[in-house]
């Protein structure tokens, strides 16, 4: 019985945690640098790597600061929207087979909430 309780337990863990990680995949976010790398991953050449810094819904800075790439031609003190997902992040950019966790995907031009 007690194998069978860590089991199930340890199910809706991971459901609960997948459930949390979805809920993060897109996000809101200021850019706030570039990062220049002389040497890089082969797929990563020609392609520009940001900083940005996660906002909440007020414009407030919410969590750690990321490396993403750009695939919007994005700038210093752009609001964008931001993939942190592998899969999303890697066929932004183009490139489906690259060591991609996170692509800066869009211009945020303004939010709403109702």
């Amino acid at each position: 019985m007690t194998a069978r309780f860590c089991s199930k337990r340890d199910e809706i863990r991971a459901v609960i945690d997948r459930a949390y990680s979805f809920a993060k995949l897109m996000i809101i976010a200021k850019v706030i640098g570039n990062i220049v790398a002389t040497q890089k991953q082969k797929s990563h050449h020609g392609q520009k790597i940001l900083l940005i810094q996660p906002l909440d819904l007020e414009g407030q800075p919410a969590g750690d600061v990321v490396v993403a790439l750009d695939a919007v031609d994005a700038g210093i003190g752009d609001c964008v929207l931001a993939v942190q997902e592998g899969f999303s992040a890697m066929t932004s950019v183009g490139h489906t087979e690259s060591p991609i966790d996170a692509a800066v995907i869009g211009f945020i031009d303004s939010v709403e909430l109702g």
